[in-house]
Order: C-alpha cells, then sequence, then structure tokens
C-alpha cells in the first residue's frame, strides 16, 4: 500500500531507487503478491501462537466494548483449545462473538497458525451475521485456505518493520483484507491497558473502497483498540477497545 518511487532522472538513480525499496520497506508489492501457506513451513505445534504482537495462549479471553452502525457492540473473542487441519496445517480456532445493544448479532470462527519462524497466518474465517430472532441472514467473508481458490495470508511477521504491509486474505469478492504498518512506539489508552510502545496498523480492503481502519497492538496481549478513521460519519465509524483481558494457560 506504500507509494511506488517513479525514478525519471536516469538509470543510475532509477537502479538506486529500486534497490532501496525492495531492500527497506518492500511493501508495495508485498500486498499485491500473497504469499501461499505451506505446510512444509510448519511444525507440529503450530497452533502454539507466540508471537509477542499477537499471542494467542489458548483459553484467554478478550473482552472489547464499542460501537457497530450506531449501536452499543461488545465483541467477546475466545482463544478455544480445538484444533482444525487446514491445508495439511495445524490450525488453532478462535471463537469471537458480536454482540449488537446485547444481542447476538455475528458469530465468526478464526482459524490461526503460526510458522516455524514466528509469523502468525490467518487460514481463514466462518462467520455468519444473526437477525434479532437469531436466524443467519448471511455468511458472507467467509473463506478457507486452498479451498475454491481461497488463500489465507499473514496476520502477524514474526519482524514487523514500519512500512512493511502484508494481505492477510484472498477470495475475491468475499475477503481481500490487507494492512500497513504505521508506528511501533504508538501511545495507546483503554479500560483495560495502556502503552507507550504499541504497533498502529493501517487496514483497508478493495471491497469497501474509502474505508480505513487503525488498529492498535500491544505486546504480550495482541489487539487493544480498532477504530474506523475514514469513510463513516464520526456518529456511526465503528470502533472496540479492551475492556477485559483473561489470559489462558498457553
Amino acid at each position: 500500500m506504500t507509494l511506488k518511487l517513479r525514478a525519471t532522472i536516469g538509470l543510475a538513480v532509477a537502479l538506486s531507487l529500486t534497490a532501496t525499496v525492495v531492500v527497506g520497506a518492500p511493501a508495495a508489492g508485498a500486498a499485491k503478491r500473497l504469499p501461499t501457506p505451506k505446510a512444509s513451513n510448519f511444525g507440529h505445534d503450530s497452533t502454539r501462537v507466540t508471537n509477542p504482537w499477537f499471542p494467542l495462549a489458548r483459553g484467554s479471553v478478550y473482552v472489547y466494548d464499542g460501537q457497530k452502525d450506531g449501536e452499543a457492540a461488545r465483541d467477546v473473542m475466545t482463544v478455544t483449545r480445538k484444533t482444525k487441519i487446514i491445508a495439511g496445517i495445524r490450525a488453532l480456532p478462535v471463537a469471537d462473538r458480536l454482540f449488537l445493544n446485547g444481542v447476538l448479532a455475528e458469530r465468526t470462527t478464526d482459524w490461526y497458525a503460526q510458522d516455524k519462524k514466528g509469523t502468525v497466518w490467518y487460514l481463514g474465517e466462518n462467520t455468519a451475521e444473526l437477525n434479532a430472532r437469531g436466524k443467519v441472514t448471511s455468511t458472507e467473508g467467509s473463506f478457507l485456505n486452498g479451498r475454491d481458490g481461497a488463500k489465507g495470508g499473514i496476520f502477524m511477521p514474526a519482524h514487523p518493520a514500519v512500512g512493511r504491509s502484508f494481505q492477510q486474505e484472498s477470495f475475491k469478492g468475499q475477503a481481500e483484507d490487507r494492512f500497513r504498518i504505521l508506528s511501533l512506539a504508538t501511545s495507546v489508552s483503554t479500560p483495560a491497558v495502556s502503552s507507550q510502545t504499541a504497533m498502529l496498523t493501517q487496514e483497508k480492503t478493495p471491497l469497501e473502497p474509502g474505508i480505513v481502519d487503525h488498529k492498535y497492538y500491544v505486546q504480550g496481549i495482541g489487539t487493544v483498540k480498532e477504530q474506523q478513521v475514514a469513510g463513516a460519519p464520526a456518529a456511526q465509524a465503528e470502533e472496540e477497545a479492551l475492556v477485559s483481558f483473561q489470559p489462558g494457560a498457553g
């Protein structure tokens, strides 16, 4: 998602700029060339997600409060003790339940796995939107790595660097989220945690042009805050912040 440098002042300068982009910030191409998760890059313990920026200890429970579509929202994320094999990779299921004005509005299972180098991969999601009577109205956004042409992507790199970009998922017309790292030393404050050294990322998807989200991560915990910063009136902008964190046993 970074700007592409265009050299017009000579071949030598152009080559220099190209080398700088590749070595210092390969982000521009990273979001376009989605790396494919390969089973050979994952060990038997790939469900043991220990990346400090996005740890998922089994049994952990995260509770977020905020708003969505102008309604009070509570999001409860629970790291399960289950395992699912996805394209030969042992993945960790995470249950996510979104309540709007106290009523369950969306239930999702997300699957993650950590490779041998410490990168956390997103391997799919099974999501369902519900009406007030609990009936499923949509499963849009659901995908599974290796099925119907869908591919998982990188959710958290082993060694984050400012300016780098990654695509989290690739299922044309359904799931195409991507993000860019803006800072590794930003301030964030939520009811559950505060930090002066949080990671700040920018998230976008071509499926919703104009909408931009910011996400904040704190080492040892993971996601602590998310807010929509473009694409909606302030009164309707989606946001959520961590209000409770119960660490699991790992």
